[in-house]
Formats: C-alpha cells, structure tokens, sequence
C-alpha cells in the first residue's frame, strides 16, 4: 500500500522529509508536489525506480525526464553552461520552468535523451520539495504526474494513491498544488549562438525569459 505523509508546507517535519529520503535512497518511487504540479521523483543513480517512473508515464528514453536541483551551482554541476544560458537561468529560477540542456557526463547516460545526450533540468520554488532535495542530498531525477493518454497532471493526493497504489512507494501530501505542469525551454542552441526555443507553455511566464 502506498504511503502517504502529510507534511506541513510553511514548516516542514524533519522527520517525515528524512522518511521521504529514506523511501528514495531505497529505491522507492514517490509522488511530490511542486511550484508546477505533482511530480514522480526518484534516485537518480536507480535504474529500476527509472524504468518504473518511465513505465508509469508511459513514456520512452527519447522523453527528457527532468533532475530537480536545489540550486543553480548544483544545476550547474550536471549540465554544461555559457554565460549566455546561465544568465537566462537565473533570471527564472527558482521558478516552473524545465530548461533542456547538454548534459555533463556527472549524468548517467541511460537518462539522457539517446540521440542528443540532454536532459532537463530545473530549480523548483517550492519550500517542501526543496527541503526534501537537501536532506536527500542530490538532485532527483522527476518527470511530471501525467497518466498514459491524458493531458493533465494528477493534482490529489487521495486519486493519486488510488490509481497507483501498486506502483508508487510514497505520496508527499502538503496541501493545494497547481495544475500546470512546467514551461520547457530548450537552450541548446544557444550554445552555438542560436536563441531558446519554447517546446511547452505552462505555468512559467515566457515574458520573465525576456522571449
């Protein structure tokens, strides 16, 4: 049956975060909320815990998961940065934007999109799911809580453990949670001199990157 903690989302219980973080570094799958929506998040380093995120999404490797960082330094540190993309970063985070970047080879390359070896990453504005990502020590690897063949996030804590009672370990429940999933921003090209591309429009205003 799959766990569910409340934690208080203004002072979140240390105890519950490191059950939460105890739950992951085992290998467990877990439905978070976000400053977006709800995600599934895992430890990066679990292959099983990815192909089991991935199952559920109903997804292939070709699909950018996303590695939820606690800062930009730590951001950084898995993704390679000119001064051009960083400057657009840090004008938007903390924030719901995903960004699509080169990963660095700190990556495992199983979680890497196969042909183009990005990932997404982002540095979420949310207290409980940034507490959580400090007790847990490293960024966690997320991919938005959509169902196979639907369109919208799964937002309650209640339908989540219903329909994934059998194959989430953990729900985080800490009250409303949006229903937009995040604005993905492909930086890539600026790399090269090109401009960011939006690939989805979501919570996160296009007007804050300057596009």
């Amino acid at each position: 049956m799959t766990q569910v903690l409340n934690i208080h989302p203004d002072n979140p219980q240390i105890r519950l975060l490191k059950q939460a973080a105890a739950v992951l570094a085992g290998g467990g799958l877990c439905a978070v909320p976000t400053d977006s929506s709800y995600a599934l998040v895992c430890h990066l380093e679990d292959k099983a815990a990815v192909d089991n995120m991935r199952r559920i999404r109903g997804v292939d490797e070709k699909h950018h998961l996303t590695l939820l960082c606690k800062d930009l330094s730590e951001l950084s540190y898995y993704a390679k940065v000119d001064n051009r993309q960083y400057r657009l970063l840090k004008s938007a985070t903390p924030g719901p934007y995903t960004f699509i970047l080169e990963a660095t080879k700190e990556v495992p390359r199983r979680v890497c999109h196969p042909q183009r070896k990005t990932i997404g990453l982002r540095v979420p504005d949310h207290l409980v799911l940034v507490e959580l990502l400090g007790v847990h020590g490293a960024p966690l690897l997320a991919t938005t809580l959509i169902a196979p063949e639907e369109t919208l996030p799964i937002n309650d804590p209640e339908e989540i453990q219903e329909r994934f009672k059998n194959s989430i370990n953990l729900i985080i429940s800490s009250g409303s949670c949006h229903l937009d999933p995040t604005t993905v921003v492909d930086l890539t090209e600026m790399g090269s001199g090109g401009a960011p591309v939006v690939i989805r429009q979501g919570r996160g205003a296009i007007s804050v990157l300057g596009l």
